[in-house]
């Protein structure tokens, strides 16, 4: 068996699992952790002929980790390794060790606490945090604590934060080194094409010059579909392969086996490619720079795709990609100062995904405070408590958060909570079976091929024969609770708008293909589908950022039903006009925010305007209120605080909007106005969200106020270039022989001003100011502000407020 740098640790690894139940290691892609360490633990004593579960986030890495292993000890998945995803399940008596997808393992440890018949389970590539895995964990230590003190979970990684995870587990942490070859970075700057543009010249620049594989990293299929579209006419010894998780297993195989004798591979993937999956022949790597997620949107009750900056631990992950087999080259297509911005990691999707489905497993758990179970990061508040709350209007949990008869069959479901509510909900039979055919549909992309209309795919996939097809179809079977009959396609409409009324869609008058959600959201077709002439639609998928929508699954729906099943309401509204900076206030009859007719009414009061303050503040953004400098400071003094180490809740924007109507709604006063909170109330609001721990060790490492010598506190500003800064007349800080700094020991940039207060010097060493540019300022300043005091040497006079030298003398009397 070829030697892997695991091996090197793997001694002390048994070791640990000797004495710890739990254990958390850092490995770099390629170390063996994923394929190595499982077989390893077969015969430690502690396991006592118990199953290994091997948690993967994406359902490739499990099926590839699992043939590797299988294929290490000479046998074909389904004996000693087993492997089970929602659409492959190789397991027998004979599996010691099963590798599972983390979505899967959260339904396995509800169905058995105790996991009776594990050892021990490792999380794999644990820094991708998906909620999944996040939910996984907090699981297994709670049953780990209350019923099986013998279970051993081990949490793996190649970009782990360690230290903060060992504090977190109270857990030993062991760290293995990988081969790694130097990799030459070349920067080839933001250009203004298209980024497949970009990516494909990159590609056919790398070509020329390098020797190997290439591999690209590319946010989004899409990305990838264009940028291969463009390579279509690199010479016949080029492959190119596109990578991502929607493609079958014999597509990804192509993607990740070597390249034939005598050719070169491109292939084009996303970050799935990132540490997961190991792809052969690879010396040259292209990088976008990019990631794609999923972010969920409070106000709308919608998640969207977001692309963002990919973290520094990403891009160096990739970058590390190249040199795996030798020295290699990563062209990364920005400039390189953009690196030093980039976050150190990646936002964890429990602080940014929708969590109905984490608050229906922790129901299903008996669990409806989160802060009581061990989460990395807790879920936040008001995010948790809108998901408690849409689970109560899907009719899963009661008023008191506890699990009903519907939520205890949705928490069964694996798909997402309103899709779980449309099977549950609709009527045994033919209504079920349908309902269940669509959840397939809207959870498996190009299911049924690529039409957005749900009565076209579900034709297409009734009529498929594949294996994936037909797995998916028992799957629904089984959610149908076994229904034989077939649920006419016909009624896909209303089967959606019944379960799920805020994704009903009316369309824009004269504007084809462009349709009003009920939640909110505008989404479109394309002009040429043959769905964007219809009035109305029950929306199943959406796609892109929040302005541009793009509908991808859907049935049409007649207004009666949309009226029906949408649930019309008649109530008072209000928007915010930037432009006059005033509520308007009108009478609606509306189907969500589908307006069906409206009335003018006086100027709203009370939650009415609160609640339309708030609405423009997630629309425009803080800068409409009034308070918004000390909100900034406030953000800027947590930033810093973060940059020192000290854990912190989020307070970016998003997340201060989020929870908006827990901290700010209550300062708007009333009548409410976004003049009305203050500066001292908004500081103290924003603060008061931190435990007293906290707000303490805050104040501690960013001070809002340092004291000078002259004996006034002064306020710090960290929101301005060169903070954290301060600034006072040169006079107060005489007598001061070492400089001020705040955090851990960072300098203060003091802006020293003269007499009538204007800038003079600026320094971030004041010992060093007064031997060196004191001098020339002060001959200067002795000219111009004869009457004031200059002394020869600050460092030893009295510090004073810029007091002139006659009343200095006068009160020296």
């Amino acid at each position: 068996m070829t030697a892997l740098p695991i091996d090197a640790v793997t001694p002390q690894i048994l070791s640990a699992l000797e004495t710890h139940s739990r254990l958390v290691l850092a490995a770099p892609p390629g170390a063996g952790k994923s394929t190595r360490l499982p077989l390893k633990l077969l015969d430690a004593p502690w396991l006592e002929g118990r199953r290994i579960l091997l948690l993967e986030p994406r359902r490739i890495a499990a099926r590839m980790a699992a043939e590797r292993m299988a294929a290490a000890l000479g046998e074909k998945v389904g004996g000693a390794v087993g492997l089970s995803t929602r659409v492959d399940r190789r397991v027998s008596n004979a599996t010691r060790i099963e590798v599972v997808t983390d979505g899967l393992f959260t339904r396995r440890i509800l169905d058995d606490p105790e996991l009776s018949r594990i050892g021990a389970v490792l999380f794999d590539e644990f820094h991708e945090r998906s909620l999944s895995a996040d939910l996984g964990l907090v699981l297994a230590l709670d049953a780990q604590e209350a019923l099986r003190e013998d279970l051993r979970l081990v949490v793996m990684s190649a970009t782990l934060d360690v230290a903060r995870m060992a504090r977190a587990l109270d857990a030993p942490a062991i760290e293995s080194e990988g081969r790694q070859y130097p990799v030459q970075t070349i920067y080839l700057g933001k250009g203004r094409d298209r980024i497949d543009a970009q990516a494909a010249s990159a590609v056919r620049r790398a070509l020329k010059e390098q020797e190997g594989s290439v591999l690209v990293f590319l946010p989004g299929r899409g990305e990838i579909l264009r940028t291969a579209e463009r390579l279509e006419d690199l010479p016949g010894d080029v492959m190119v392969a596109p990578l991502y998780g929607a493609l079958s297993p014999a597509e990804q195989d192509r993607a990740v086996s070597p390249a034939p004798a005598g050719k070169r591979k491109v292939v084009i993937a996303t970050d799935i490619a990132e540490s997961a999956l190991t792809i052969e022949g690879v010396s040259t790597v292209i990088d976008a720079g990019l990631a794609r997620m999923a972010q969920f949107d409070p106000a709308s009750g919608a998640s969207e795709l977001v692309t963002r900056r990919a973290s520094l631990a990403s891009v160096d992950q990739r970058r590390g990609r190249a040199g795996r087999l030798g020295p290699g080259v990563c062209y990364r297509l920005w400039d390189e100062a953009a690196t030093r911005g980039l976050k150190a990691h990646g936002d964890p999707e429990i602080v940014m995904s929708d969590l109905s489905g984490l608050a229906l497993a922790l129901a299903e758990w008996g669990e409806r405070d989160p802060a009581r179970l061990q989460f990395i990061d807790a879920p936040p508040k008001a995010r948790y408590a809108g998901a408690v709350e849409q689970l109560r209007a899907l009719g899963a949990v009661d008023e008191t958060g506890a699990l009903t008869p519907r939520g205890r069959e949705m928490a069964r479901l694996p798909m997402a909570a309103p899709l779980a509510a449309m099977v549950a909900g609709a009527e045994a039979g033919r209504e079920r079976s349908l309902a269940a055919e669509i959840a397939a549909l809207a959870s498996e992309p190009g299911l049924g091929g690529p039409s957005t209309d749900i009565r076209d795919r579900l034709v297409r996939f009734r009529r498929d024969g594949s294996p994936r097809a037909k797995v998916l179809k028992a799957q629904a079977a089984r959610w149908a609770g076994g229904a034989k009959e077939r649920g006419d396609v016909k009624d896909a409409g209303r089967i959606v708008a019944a379960a799920t009324p805020g994704m009903i869609a009316r369309a824009r008058p004269g504007l084809r293909g462009r349709y009003l959600l009920a939640i909110g959201r505008e989404a479109r077709l394309d002009e040429a589908d043959a769905l964007a002439g219809e009035p109305w639609l029950a929306v199943v998928g959406l796609t892109g950022s929040a302005k541009t929508q793009r509908i991808t699954l859907a049935a049409p729906l007649s207004e009666a039903e949309a009226l029906e099943l949408g649930g019309v309401v008649e109530e008072e509204r209000a928007d915010y006009d930037p432009a006059t900076k005033t509520l308007k206030a009108r009478r609606v009859r509306a189907l969500g925010a589908i307006v069906l007719s409206e009335t003018p009414l006086a100027r709203p009061r009370g939650e009415t305007a609160r609640k339309a303050l708030i609405a423009a503040l997630r629309e425009y953004g803080f800068d409409l209120l009034s308070a918004n400098a000390s909100l900034r400071m406030v953000q800027a003094r947590m930033e810093f605080a973060k940059r020192c180490g000290l854990d912190l809740p989020s307070a970016d924007d998003d997340a201060l909007l989020e929870a908006a109507e827990e901290w700010l709604a209550p300062l708007l006063g009333d009548p409410p106005s976004l003049d009305a909170p203050k500066d001292d109330a908004v500081r103290e609001a924003l603060l008061s969200r931190l435990p007293w721990e906290q707000r303490a060790a805050f104040d501690k490492f960013a001070p809002r106020f340092i004291e000078i010598p002259s004996g006034r506190r002064i306020e710090i500003d960290y929101v301005s270039e060169g903070a954290p800064s301060a600034s006072a007349r040169v006079q107060e800080f005489f007598g001061s022989a070492a400089h001020p700094t705040v955090g851990k020991g960072a300098p203060v940039t003091l802006h020293l001003l003269s007499p009538a207060g204007r800038p003079v010097a600026v320094t971030k060493d004041l010992p060093g100011f007064w031997k060196g540019g004191y001098r020339d300022m002060a001959k200067d300043m002795r000219a111009r502000y004869p009457k004031h005091d200059w002394p020869d040497d600050p460092a030893s006079a009295r510090a004073h407020e810029g007091r002139t030298k006659a009343r200095l003398s006068k009160e020296g009397e």
